[in-house]
């Protein structure tokens, strides 16, 4: 049938009687979407609504709560509306599914349903300083200190150390929550609260994944561990109920989808996982949005890393379902760098200006940058990095900074492929990709170059949202395994060692961004000689600097006795 049909009354009798739909929420740090779709991944209509960050001071990331659900609402009720512009009734649509940007956290009042504070979004780092001193207060001062118990570092990136900073900072929130009346939820719990009924008896609850980005789920036991929230100075109590990603969560209580039921809920590069049918132990799909996030089936095990990468649940459909695990290697700036050269630089009107600026030379001329906007993630874990810009000549252009921007996408992809290889058992032979970033053909044909593998690319890229409708569906009778979308591979043309010259290049650039911020950098230039000094005491380069030094100044001394003894 074609869902396009403009005749009305026929389409909707098809799909009202025939195959049952589904609305999937699709809220995420740029943007809050909503979309209709069929089993085999045809999405019949949607809206959008793009969301508008604060950005208060240096470090600091946040939005509003309150806009953002009016926001879902509104993209509820406009893709409804259309949905049946098209001749399909709203009455097909029979479940409901949720996704969400995740870590993101909020704290609200139970009794007024009203936010105490902004969202604090996952890339802000205004806990470095909570961070710090989190970790000595663990026995081995060390960041994976609770690794084992949910699969994560202490970082600024997580919910429990944004928990413990708006107790500490925000007096309203620290005397609601010791009285009873502040719930902190992830965005699915905002959400799924207010739409459930809010004051009125609503649904306090979120699901596996989002709950395994807290800091405060056992990653094993799939519940609040008691010893985590101890340490964060968190009570239970305070935090939604923990279900799996695909069972009835409660019911619409008002608007166009009155009484239909919530049916999956998944942080969105979890969906992302769904979407993209990762169902295979190995098998793993990156995501090029905002931030840049790849995640790899790991099976019914988790697998901790010892080279930087988080483990997480990669999903859980179903209440006796199995839970199924996934490493994953988190990015922080990969779209968002576009919106920079855009917002700041102003050097492309719009984002998908970025692939004709950045093709109209034939490659960087060597320059490099590092988008440590807000430090770097993975592999790395350094909040002390900061963004660079390297390699500049005379005949730089803002063509070449565009182009070095995709690359740093696609390098930072290699560096946790790389750390995912060395934790797992097995080796990644393609890589799925999906996010907004993929229509840009040029980033994505480097990406294939530099990683050496062939890059698959679905032709509908919004898999995030159709992942959260595939869960849903499950409550209708949908299948997992349905002949889905059709893909376009990209393979690598690099050799092995361009493809290597240009990563080692890249990672001396990484260098160069560490410790720019609340520290020494890790490298400095002396002038006039620019003789670069590692601070590692240990190196070959330090260790040759500080013999010649030593030696230096033994002949000076020699030199200015004897001197002394001749006068």
């Amino acid at each position: 049938c074609c869902c396009c049909c403009c005749c009305g009354c026929e389409e909707k009798d098809i799909y009202t009687m025939t195959e049952a739909l589904v609305l999937s929420i699709d809220q995420g740090t740029s943007s809050t979407r909503c979309g209709v779709w069929k089993n085999d991944g045809t999405c019949l209509a949607s809206h959008q609504i793009q969301l508008e960050t604060m950005f208060p001071q240096s470090g600091w990331v946040e939005q509003d709560p309150t806009l953002i659900l009016a926001d879902v609402v509104t993209c509820i009720e406009k893709t409804c509306e259309k949905l049946e512009e098209i001749g399909i009734s709203v009455k097909a649509i029979k479940s409901i599914g949720i996704t969400n940007q995740r870590e993101t956290t909020i704290a609200w009042d139970k009794e007024s349903g009203k936010p105490f504070y902004n969202a604090i979004v996952w890339s802000d780092t205004r806990t470095t300083a909570t961070v710090d001193r989190l970790i000595s207060q663990t026995p081995t001062n060390d960041k994976y200190y609770f690794q084992q118990r949910c699969g994560l570092p202490i970082s600024t990136y997580f919910s429990a150390v944004k928990i413990r900073w708006l107790l500490d900072n925000v007096d309203v929130v620290k005397t609601e929550a010791h009285e009873g009346r502040c719930m902190f939820g992830t965005m699915d719990a905002w959400i799924m609260w207010h739409l459930t009924g809010g004051i009125h008896g609503g649904k306090f609850v979120t699901d596996v994944t989002n709950a395994s980005r807290t800091m405060l789920m056992n990653v094993q036991s799939l519940q609040w561990d008691s010893e985590l929230c101890k340490f964060f100075g968190v009570k239970r109590d305070w935090l939604p109920t923990i279900c799996s990603s695909a069972e009835v969560y409660g019911k619409m209580t008002d608007g166009t989808l009155k009484g239909v039921p919530i049916a999956a809920c998944l942080g969105d590069q979890h969906a992302a996982l769904v979407g993209q049918k990762c169902f295979n132990k190995g098998e793993a799909k990156n995501t090029y949005g905002t931030g840049c996030f790849l995640l790899s089936n790991t099976g019914h095990n988790p697998v901790f890393s010892k080279h930087g990468l988080l483990t997480t649940v990669g999903y859980k459909l179903g209440k006796d379902a199995k839970c199924v695990y996934a490493l994953e290697g988190s990015v922080a700036v990969a779209g968002a760098c576009v919106s920079w050269l855009r917002d700041n630089l102003n050097i492309i009107e719009r984002a998908t200006d970025v692939e004709q600026l950045a093709n109209s030379v034939q490659d960087t001329e060597g320059v490099y940058f590092v988008p440590a906007f807000s430090g770097l993630l993975a592999p790395h874990w350094r909040p002390d990095a900061r963004g660079i810009i390297v390699g500049l000549s005379h005949s730089s252009t803002k063509a070449h900074i565009a182009r070095a921007a995709l690359e740093a996408v696609c390098f930072q992809t290699r560096e946790m492929l790389e750390a995912m290889a060395k934790d797992c058992t097995f080796a990644i032979s393609t890589l799925r990709v999906d996010g907004g970033m993929t229509m840009n053909n040029l980033l994505l044909q480097f990406q294939a170059d530099i990683l050496g593998i062939p890059v698959s690319r679905p032709h509908n890229a919004e898999t995030t949202s159709f992942g959260a409708a595939l869960a849903a569906g499950l409550l209708v009778g949908w299948t997992l395994e349905e002949d889905g979308d059709a893909i376009t591979a990209l393979n690598p043309e690099f050799s092995v060692d361009e493809r290597d010259e240009r990563y080692a290049k890249w990672k001396a650039a990484v260098q160069r961004s560490l410790g720019w911020e609340g520290g020494t950098p890790e490298r400095m230039v002396e002038s006039p000689t620019h003789l670069q000094i590692h601070s590692d005491p240990t190196s070959p380069l330090a260790k040759l600097t500080i013999s010649f030094l030593a030696t230096s100044l033994i002949l000076l001394g020699i030199y200015s006795y004897k001197k002394w003894k001749s006068d």
